[in-house]
């Protein structure tokens, strides 16, 4: 970097990270657990079965994408809002209609999915043979929107310590008591299994969430209605977004399903649960504490535009090696983390990472459009996301197989970087700066020459080439971070090193 940043830029980094670590730190203790279970779950149920637990997934997931009606995410800003004004009455009404619309929406959620299990099961899988299996489901998502309600609380109050404890703690338990249940049922497990996972992530996030201090307030059913009108209005733009997002999911993995059957799904669920696997803790981060911060600083376009392109940069520094390895190392991952039986989906991941690359870029800049609140550009940029993701999978799908389904997510990013790009500039005259212009310059080539490299060279030959650009890139990364964050905030060994290069 030609000029160094400001005390004030690094200790701004420094926040980034520290939030990044925070949660991301978590995320890899999860990653540990969910590595465990994966293989467990992989050796126990083969393709098919991670397939059908992919499918039942995405079916929860959009379960309570509706049924949620988006007031985990409305109640983040809501109750971020609330803490803004130093008014303990505020936070106090908005934290108790909060608790008690999303326990109100979980019972409703959980009824309808119960409900339309028979067109559901049809529409899913052509029969009715998984009616009473989507009926058991209503129950994971009943916990779902009880658990997004207290996170949403938490996260309000940037209680980030707090949802970190969570995430290791439900993932421990989670692993704990699912893989006997896979075990002892095998296929009529996976049900049960998503079922307990919700049911201890909302335990665990009730446990915490019930040691904030709220005051105590008397609210009348006035204000819950006012309240309750916010939640909902902002909540409802949230709604179409998560819909759109895990119905793509949805409708992705139907596609994939009818047309290479229920392995096939297996194939894919794998190959998408190890493509985010590594950027997965920077992007949960983000959405953590980057977007409460981002809101606080909407109107002023260039703190705004200031703070995005210091969360592009640390992302790209963060997850453009570890990506970079994922390319490399992806026969590897897959037999290690899976069994020989997902070899197929090697393909597929380096495509997803090619995707993962792009997104960790375009995430930050698209928070410019959720922090301004404008809610037509946000709904139509994920609208227009969601169509070109499904139809790019529907035609790709059928030329390619399920890598198709790789091809379409890089595509989806390709489109959606310089769409969400361009809405931002209009939004605030968003450009990214020099310096990432320089990572993007150097990430993105680096990455399609190792994809290139496994296409047009020997195994071992792309092997090195992809090892060596992981190891300098990683490198490259650590030393640019060096200089952006305050020496206070570095390991003391590194320290020592800058005080000696000095």
């Amino acid at each position: 970097m030609a000029v160094l940043p400001s005390a004030a830029d690094r200790q701004s980094y420094a926040q980034i990270l520290k939030s990044t670590v925070l949660i991301g730190g978590s995320s890899l203790i999860n990653i540990g657990f969910s590595i465990i279970r994966n293989k467990l779950m992989a050796v126990l149920l083969g393709p098919a079965g991670i397939g059908l637990m992919g499918v039942y997934g995405a079916t929860a997931d959009i379960a309570h994408s509706l049924g949620g009606l988006g007031v985990n995410a409305s109640g983040v800003r809501q109750i971020a809002e609330a803490v803004g004004s130093n008014d303990a009455n505020r936070i106090a009404r908005t934290a108790i209609v909060l608790r008690r619309v999303s326990l109100l929406l979980g019972l409703l959620g959980a009824a309808l999915l119960a409900l339309f299990a028979g067109p559901i099961s049809r529409l899913t899988f052509g029969n009715e043979q998984h009616v009473n299996a989507i009926i058991l489901l209503s129950v994971a998502v009943f916990f779902q929107i009880v658990s997004a309600g207290q996170a949403a609380l938490l996260q309000g109050m940037r209680q980030i310590g707090s949802l970190a404890r969570i995430n290791v703690l439900a993932a421990f338990f989670s692993t704990a008591t699912s893989i006997p249940l896979i075990y002892f049922f095998r296929d009529e497990g996976v049900v049960m299994s998503i079922v307990c996972v919700a049911a201890i992530t909302t335990a665990t996030s009730w446990w915490y969430s019930r040691r904030v201090r709220i005051e105590r307030a008397a609210v009348s059913l006035k204000q819950v209605f006012a309240e309750t009108r916010l939640l909902l209005r902002l909540g409802s733009i949230f709604m179409v977004s998560a819909f759109l997002t895990v119905g793509s999911s949805y409708a992705i993995r139907i596609i994939v399903l009818n047309q290479d059957g229920v392995a096939a799904a297996g194939l894919y669920q794998a190959a998408w649960a190890l493509g985010g696997l590594y950027a997965g803790f920077i992007l949960q981060a983000m959405g953590t504490d980057f977007y409460p911060r981002l809101t606080a600083v909407a109107n002023d376009n260039l703190a705004c535009n200031r703070l995005v392109n210091e969360q592009v940069q640390i992302s790209i520094l963060l997850a453009g090696p570890g990506l970079l390895a994922t390319l490399t190392f992806a026969p590897l991952a897959m037999h290690i983390l899976y069994t020989p039986e997902f070899n197929g989906a090697v393909d597929l991941l380096r495509w997803i990472c090619l995707g993962m690359m792009l997104r960790i870029i375009a995430w930050p800049i698209g928070f410019i459009v959720l922090a301004k609140g404008v809610q037509k550009a946000f709904f139509w940029t994920e609208v227009a996301a969601a169509v070109v993701h499904v139809g790019l999978a529907w035609v790709l799908v059928r030329m390619l197989g399920v890598t198709g389904a790789g091809v379409a997510f890089l595509g989806l990013y390709l489109w959606h970087s310089l769409l969400i790009s361009w809405v931002a500039h209009r939004l605030s005259a968003f450009r990214l700066s020099t310096a990432n212009r320089g990572l993007v310059l150097t990430y993105i080539p680096l990455a399609a020459c190792v994809f290139s490299a496994f296409q047009i060279l020997s195994f071992w030959q792309a092997t090195a080439l992809g090892s060596a650009a992981a190891v300098l890139s990683g490198v490259h990364s650590l030393k640019i971070l060096t200089q952006l964050l305050p020496p206070e905030s570095l390991p003391w060994p590194i320290r020592g090193r800058i005080r000696q290069s000095a």
